[in-house]
């Protein structure tokens, strides 16, 4: 007999060899129906993989992360049989899960093209093989097996994976007539997938190297419910409506030019209005927190990043080195802040009374991202961070940490991000190859992060793998409007650098000591947070971040000076205010300035002139009245400074 743990903390003892299906049938027939997949001992396992030792089950659903993983794992698979089947000699590179369904890379041959237009049939053939209920089966397999296997079927994509992989580590999956090299986890069979959509094609080079032979990438979506396929269409549609880029040429807040090259956005007037804001309102919440402004240059010496270990890291990632008449001296486009206020700390000797110090800096950085992977402002080859560094002794770590948790928790309230978790990204104990420090660093950073989220009562979950190179991280990601994930607020402790760049400080007890750094960046990225913000919003911005917050409708071309009058009174309360004078009516610009989502329109005409007065309408809200335009200036700047400063009386 073994012993199973359950999340609860209950044992129960079960036969050597029992499976988690086996675990959940003993609880009930419901359980069993609903479970995909189960945790043991940590790892995600395939429902019908036998247990053999004392273990601890976690049984999930397909509401949890693990449950769909593994559920649209199998659904790329079932996907590669069916394209096996259409497309003889079809080769397969890699088919994961990924955060909305699954994709796989494949290599149909030289004169063999899968296109959309295909999407039906093979779409005919998968819901064949599911109505098949095939059994999807592991089994553990030598390297040389793997090799022979996958070799004699000419997959030489799959050959070359196997080469990499470690004897005695190699499992395949096998349902119908596919076999593929594969870790897992999946479903028992087939039958759990109920609808199914091929959603796009792309190209894709092999392992991401544009010097290797570029693949066909299928995209697709699976669940286990046809509502739940509905549902999710409709947030689609709904999402192409949201799409920043659409909104924000709409709303004339940035543009890309091929003349200024890929992946650098230009902010317009507008956009710039925006962002601004923004800004403004992190530095009102970082000057209450004692935070610093500094400045860097947008280039570095790159022996600035060769010390700090982000060249090692993102050398092949950043621009390359720009070369000097001065010979042997070379510069990088910064790709990363921190080494930069690492050497503003060591400007001066520091003491322990110096102690947090706080720089913050809303500096551009840049990253040379493949051109097939950038997407409007959120995936950007040029980008500002809202970044800061905390230069703390090791017993504030703690308290400023707190701190930093309260500054991105005021933003989310701000902003109605309401929907959020917090995620502890650290290293993978399996690959510390890929991570600079000591040992002893890590324990106490990832220890400081752990407890600092136990005592203030916040569950996060655990990721294995997800640090930053030099140390762990606290991610808090945000649900939108929409139900997508996105990574936002992030918390980083850093042993490492301040030992990189040698940063000292002089204790109470007059020796020398090491800081610890934090790094914390609550919007990320400017350009990423407003596409996020405008896609959560649907561009309807709160009053108090809107680029124009008012339009002026003039009924006639003979109010228009009137019109104009009021755009100046407003204008020097600090209301952004434009006025549409076109040649138009009424009501065709009251359709028009709604569907441009500026919050007030201001409707002028013969008795408003005559009283110095405005008939106002509200956005979605329909008239107000008429009032005096200083009335109505002190109801906009009352309603735009309680939203943006509500957080002050916390």
């Amino acid at each position: 007999m073994i012993k199973i743990t359950f999340p609860d903390g209950s044992v129960r003892e079960y036969p050597k060899g029992t499976t988690s299906m086996q675990i959940a049938e003993s609880i009930s027939s419901r359980l069993a129906q609903d479970v995909v997949a189960a945790g043991v001992n940590g790892d995600t396992w395939d429902l019908t993989r036998p247990i053999n030792d004392d273990a601890s089950v976690k049984l999930y659903k397909w509401d949890d992360e693990e449950g769909k993983h593994a559920f649209w794992h199998s659904s790329a698979h079932l996907m590669a049989e069916a394209l096996q089947e259409l497309y003889p000699g079809i080769k397969f590179g890699i088919g994961p899960a990924i955060e909305n369904g699954f994709y796989y890379d494949v290599d149909p041959g030289e004169d063999v093209a899968v296109k959309d237009s295909d999407f039906p049939k093979i779409e005919a053939k998968m819901a064949e093989l599911v109505a098949r209920t095939e059994a999807i089966v592991r089994q553990d397999i030598s390297k040389g097996e793997a090799l022979k296997l996958f070799g004699d079927r000419g997959e030489n994509y799959k050959t070359e994976l196997i080469g990499e992989l470690e004897d005695g580590t190699i499992t395949t999956y096998t349902q119908g007539s596919f076999t593929d090299l594969c870790r897992g986890p999946h479903l028992p069979d087939t039958s759990y997938i109920k609808a199914l959509k091929l959603m796009s094609v792309a190209g894709a080079y092999w392992r991401g190297d544009e010097k290797r032979r570029q693949l066909t990438r299928i995209y697709g979506i699976t669940f286990p419910k046809k509502k739940m396929l509905d549902e999710y269409l409709t947030l689609l549609e709904e999402a192409k409506k949201r799409d920043h880029r659409k909104i924000g040429k709409e709303l004339e807040l940035f543009t890309f030019s091929q003349n200024v090259g890929q992946g650098l956005p230009l902010w317009l007037p507008k956009g710039t209005q925006l962002r601004l804001k923004l800004e403004e309102f992190l530095k009102r919440i970082q000057r209450k927190y004692g935070y610093q402004q500094v400045m860097t240059p947008h280039i570095g010496n790159k022996l600035l990043y060769v010390t700090s270990g982000h060249y090692a890291k993102y050398g092949k990632d950043s621009f390359q080195p720009i070369h000097t008449p001065e010979e042997g001296e070379e510069f990088l486009l910064k790709p990363m802040n921190c080494p930069h206020h690492c050497e503003i700390y060591k400007a001066f000797p520091r003491s322990y009374k110096d102690l947090p110090l706080r720089l913050a800096e809303f500096g551009t950085v840049y990253r040379y991202e493949q051109s097939g992977e950038l997407h409007g402002l959120t995936r950007v080859r040029g980008f500002t961070q809202d970044d800061a560094h905390i230069f703390c002794s090791p017993d504030q770590v703690k308290e400023e940490f707190k701190k930093v948790m309260e500054i991105i928790n005021i933003i989310f309230k701000a902003l109605d991000f309401k929907d959020y978790e917090a995620q502890i990204s650290l290293r993978d104990p399996d690959n510390k190859d890929k991570y600079i420090g000591t040992e002893e660093n890590w324990s106490k950073a990832e220890s400081a992060i752990i407890e600092v989220c136990q005592e203030s009562g916040i569950k996060a979950r655990v990721e294995l793998g997800e640090a930053a190179f030099y140390g762990p991280k606290l991610d808090f990601m945000v649900k939108d409007a929409l139900g997508r994930r996105w990574q936002l607020g992030t918390i980083q402790v850093d042993y490492n650098l301040p030992d990189r760049f040698e940063l000292e400080y002089v204790g109470a007890d007059n020796k020398k000591h090491r800081p610890v750094m934090i790094h914390r960046a609550p919007f990320g990225s400017i350009e990423r947070f407003v596409a996020l913000l405008t896609e959560h919003t649907a561009g309807k911005f709160p009053i108090w971040l809107t680029p124009d917050q008012v339009v002026v409708l003039p009924v006639s071309e003979k109010f228009n000076d009137y019109a104009y009058q009021v755009a100046k009174q407003l204008n020097e309360q600090e209301i952004r205010v434009l006025v549409d004078d076109r040649n138009e009516k009424v009501g065709r610009k009251i359709r028009d300035n709604e569907l441009k989502k500026i919050p007030y329109l201001l409707i002028v005409g013969e008795k408003e002139a005559e009283n110095n007065e405005v008939s106002v309408r509200k956005q979605g809200g329909g008239d107000v009245g008429s009032m005096k335009i200083t009335t109505f200036a002190g109801i906009l700047n009352d309603e735009s400074e309680k939203q943006m400063n509500q957080w002050q009386k916390q």
